[in-house]
């Protein structure tokens, strides 16, 4: 079983913000192996498939970004599995729209989902595609940066990016994280 977790904010009101670009990945995943997004549990929205002969779980957590461990690790424990078996999509400020990258570990880096997830999962040890929205100019606050919606000239990159991440996360349940971590991780 494979649980695929995109952080972002519930409701119409940070629907279209930088924050919500796991969301979008989730959504995008779901239109394309058409399934629905509707199920609430785990303090989230989920849909769940086959994919390859293997389940697969999409989350939405409604917890807000800041509280995201707080639906994951009861899904995981519910589900009865560990975290090998997660993979995370978020936004990440470090890298310019249009950027994705891949990795099998590391620390939050600032972001306060991920954060969350470290404190509840108990670990750093988790896959993760983070998508990046690049940094706000001066004088602007990163909160007021995350929570707006992208330029017209990011929206196109950032559309690639979100498809290229589809196509990371469907890459992952035919194949070992590290050769998809070598395909994705390429420089575009």
């Amino acid at each position: 079983m494979k649980v695929i977790v995109g952080l972002g904010n519930p409701g119409m009101r940070y629907a279209q913000t930088r924050h919500n670009v796991g969301f979008w990945v989730v959504d995008k995943l779901a239109e394309t192996w058409g399934i629905r997004i509707e199920k609430e549990k785990w303090q989230s929205e989920i849909g769940e498939t086959r994919i390859r002969g293997e389940k697969v779980i999409l989350m939405k957590p409604l917890t807000y970004m800041n509280l995201s461990g707080q639906a994951v690790r009861p899904a995981l424990d519910w589900l009865k599995s560990g975290v090998e078996n997660l993979l995370v999509i978020y936004d990440d400020l470090d890298l310019a729209p249009g950027q994705i990258r891949l990795r099998e570990k590391g620390g939050s880096g600032g972001h306060n989902g991920v954060k969350s997830l470290i404190q509840y999962l108990g670990t750093e040890n988790f896959k993760r595609i983070k998508v990046g929205i690049g940094r706000p100019l001066p004088p602007m606050a990163v909160v007021d940066y995350v929570l707006g919606r992208f330029t017209s000239e990011q929206e196109e990159r950032v559309a690639d990016s979100v498809e290229r991440s589809v196509a990371a996360v469907d890459a992952w349940l035919g194949l070992p994280f590290p050769e998809v971590m070598n395909r994705y991780n390429k420089r575009s």
